[in-house]
């Protein structure tokens, strides 16, 4: 379970934002400019909230009141951003080994190949990132972000940067990774189609607030 129960002051702009999930993908949903990706920066503990707590599961990753704040690289949470962020002197099969790696994590061959059998990359191990197509790109941060083992994947417009068709061609894997990866995920986005495709739970901001919650009934 998330919950989550806020508050952050960003210029002139207020986020107050509270609610539980225990959906499979929470979808953070709205336009541009209400809160979605300072929301999941506080989820990841690259933003502090000012006021508030935040835990996964039973653990608290913050809590401003009794001075609480577990870095980032201790949450065990996933990240992939709307632009891939690989490093373009590795081939594909080191990017996907550089978050176990930099976690310390022992090497497991059988989680490698259903990571890479889920999101269809096995024939892409020997390129780098620069002979990748732009939805290529996404699934191999996608499996470098599953193969660190995390509880959490925050996924921040994955498809934003991508045309409709590799939109298209992306999205089958995100529902199976929804659907057999089993680990819970915080989707952002403002596509409702993709919200009704892939969310369970949906979280609608306005303005830094959230103004409904529950399921895809919420984008009606």
């Amino acid at each position: 379970m998330l919950r989550l129960d806020v508050t952050k002051q960003l210029g002139e702009f207020t986020l107050e934002a509270a609610f539980e999930s225990e959906g499979r993908v929470t979808g953070l949903f709205g336009a541009s400019g209400s809160g979605k990706t300072s929301l999941v920066n506080m989820i990841a503990g690259l933003l502090r909230p000012d006021r508030g707590t935040i835990a996964i599961d039973g653990e608290t990753l913050d809590d401003t009141a009794k001075g609480i704040h577990v870095p980032t690289w201790r949450r065990r949470i996933g990240y992939v951003f709307q632009d891939a962020r690989l490093f373009p002197h590795l081939d594909v099969r080191q990017n996907l080994d550089y978050g176990r790696r930099m976690n310390g994590l022992p090497d497991d061959a059988e989680q490698k190949k259903r990571v890479t059998d889920l999101l269809d990359i096995g024939h892409l191990l020997d390129r780098r990132p620069g002979k990748l197509s732009g939805g290529e790109r996404q699934r191999v941060a996608l499996g470098r972000a599953l193969l660190a083992k995390p509880r959490l994947l925050l996924l921040d417009e994955p498809l934003g940067a991508l045309d409709e068709g590799r939109r298209a061609e992306i999205l089958p894997y995100l529902v199976r990774l929804r659907d057999e990866a089993r680990i819970p995920m915080v989707y952002v986005s403002h596509d409702a189609a993709e919200m009704r495709q892939l969310a369970t739970q949906i979280v609608l901001l306005q303005r830094g607030r959230v103004s409904s919650f529950g399921g895809v009934k919420v984008l009606s």
